[in-house]
């Protein structure tokens, strides 16, 4: 198809996997990655936003030594990619103005062995879990060709992440004062490229290319868009980075969930479009694994333990444990109970092997003993309750914490969104541990992740733990739904609270009855304590119990 402009361009996209500060090894990766590129013929690169420093670097900014490392790291690169076709480098800068904050997020164009151009990030976004005015000063105002870069002939506009997402002709909500591409139209480009560090909630690399696709659409030009991939802390960034035609038709995707160098022609009909699968199981599967693996690793450790209890949640983070680490990198640990049923051990075990992963049982009951008789005085006169439960949980949690300070194993919590919202769940219990792998998913959504491993992966996890009604079996015969809302009612009453941000009179008229709506948002107001203390895990929605969740705890809270 005809574009905006008679001649093409050849642009090589650098979706790479950075560790937040690692300005030695991101360099290293950048400029493996330009090599690859310039094999390809391509004429010039793009990496992500803040590739070189990583993202999100939060408070590493505030740190002068940083900033100038980082400066001094990108005129190292610049100068080592001499001979190498031109690269618009994600990265800090300082502010060297008396005014604002006192650094950029800007990026740099890297062409014949300089820095030859600087262009700023305008938008600087402040809700969920970006922060970033805190850090960065936005693109001086009065200037319509600071983003604006001249080359080979082409005009191309230059945004970085947020600033692409402002067309008020797509968004009906959104307001800000500045538009970056609206400020460049006068100078009528031919290209729009986006560098972007873009983390994952469920659907969003669709709603992404509905987005970028009526950007390009409605400046009648190409839009090249470079995506970060990996975990970083509690965000996934699932890459697919892509590229759409003047028409706004997508014609590039790069894979989603790992590192690629993406070549994109602007005239050709041959550009690779990576196939993907945007279910939510698949989705929520690629994630948990690839933010497991990078946590891991970037955190310094290679090996990790599981509490396996027989149930779903255990299941679950188990077969993400070998996925993401290796099988002989994984050990399972068993700590049945009196109240322990026969079939939770023996489902442990078959899911151990078929997985491969090493076992170590230790019973329980005789540290139970212990505590019985150390607390026999205090607790005479007062019936059994939920205290006695909770010491089980706690001694379990005692004993993964020693087994993981004993071996250097990362423990990972094994806790879903609907127990963690609610407080179904036992600080310095089952709350111990150094991830929380499946803690923004909901029960619903860990049973449908269990089945889609099962069908597209290996049916590894027995049937016996998917279909069996879900028990924390601390005590004879119990059920969750002894203590919760059956788990369909109770997920969607948390969907519309926490994610969609709804209050109790709006949950009922949606059809939720008045006494299970007390009852839960009751139980999420009492758990913020816990949740407060409670292991970081994997953002998958957009509302998630993370860094974006910042609820006061001692308040008067009617909603």
């Amino acid at each position: 198809m005809p574009l905006a402009y008679q001649e093409s361009m050849k642009i090589g996209i650098m979706q790479l996997n950075p560790v937040v500060g690692d300005l030695d090894g991101n360099a290293m990766k950048i400029r493996e990655a330009v090599a690859q590129a310039a094999r390809l013929g391509v004429d010039f690169c793009l990496t992500s936003e803040l590739a070189l420093t990583g993202y999100p670097p939060r408070d590493l900014l505030l740190y002068e030594g940083f900033v100038d490392r980082a400066e001094a790291e990108a005129e190292k690169l610049a100068r080592e990619l001499k001979d190498m076709p031109p690269l618009l480098l994600g990265t800090i800068c300082k502010n060297r103005s008396e005014q604002g904050k006192p650094v950029f997020n800007c990026a740099h164009w890297c062409k014949d062995g300089e820095i030859s151009q600087t262009i700023r990030k305008t938008l600087l976004p402040t809700y969920d879990v970006f922060d970033e005015a805190r850090y960065f000063e936005p693109a001086p105002t009065g200037s319509s060709t600071q983003n604006i870069l001249e080359f080979n002939g082409q005009t191309i506009a230059v945004t970085i992440c947020e600033d692409a997402w402002n067309d008020k002709d797509y968004w009906d909500t959104r307001s800000y004062v500045r538009d970056p591409l609206e400020e460049a139209k006068a100078h009528d480009f031919d290209c729009i490229v986006n560098l972007s560090a873009s983390p994952l909630f469920l659907g969003k690399q669709l709603l992404r290319e509905d987005m970028l696709g009526a950007v390009a659409r409605k400046y009648g030009v190409p839009v090249i868009y470079a995506n970060q991939t990996g975990g970083n802390d509690d965000l996934v960034f699932d890459g697919r980075s892509c590229a759409f035609a003047d028409d706004g038709s997508l014609i590039a995707r790069a894979p989603g969930f790992d590192e690629a160098v993406l070549v994109v022609d602007t005239e050709s009909q041959n550009n690779i479009i990576a196939d993907d699968d945007f279910s939510r199981e698949a989705e929520t599967w690629h994630a948990l694994v690839l933010g497991t693996r990078d946590y891991v690793r970037k955190s310094g450790f290679s090996t990790a333990l599981v509490g396996l209890s027989g149930g779903i949640d255990s299941a679950v983070t188990a077969v993400v444990a070998a996925e993401a680490l290796g099988a002989e990198n994984v050990t399972c640990v068993l700590m049945p109970s009196p109240y322990s049923s026969q079939g939770s051990l023996d489902d442990s075990i078959t899911l151990a092997e078929n997985l491969n992963i090493k076992t170590l049982t230790l019973p329980i009951e005789p540290i139970m003993g212990a505590f019985d008789t150390a607390l026999a005085e205090p607790f005479a006169g007062r019936g059994v309750d939920t205290t006695e439960e909770n010491i089980q949980s706690r001694i379990r949690g005692n004993l993964l914490m020693a087994l993981s300070n004993k071996s250097g194993a990362m423990l990972l919590t094994t806790g879903n969104k609907s127990e963690l919202a609610v407080g179904y769940c036992t600080i310095y219990g089952d709350m111990s541990g150094g991830y929380a792998v499946i803690s923004d998913v909901d029960k619903t959504g860990v049973f449908g992740v269990a089945r889609w491993y099962n069908e597209n992966i290996g049916p590894n996890i027995p049937e016996p733990i998917i279909t069996k009604p879900p028990s924390a079996e601390l005590r004879p015969d119990q059920k969750d739904e002894d203590s919760l809302p059956p788990y369909d009612i109770l997920d969607g009453i948390l969907a519309l609270h926490v994610e969609k941000h709804q209050s109790m009179q709006q949950i009922i008229e949606a059809g939720y009855e008045k006494e299970t709506v007390e009852q839960v948002l009751t139980l999420v107001r009492y758990a913020e304590f816990k949740r407060r203390q409670a292991a970081p895990g994997i953002k998958l929605t957009p509302r998630s119990f993370g860094t974006g969740w910042r609820m006061p705890l001692a308040c008067k809270r009617e909603l």
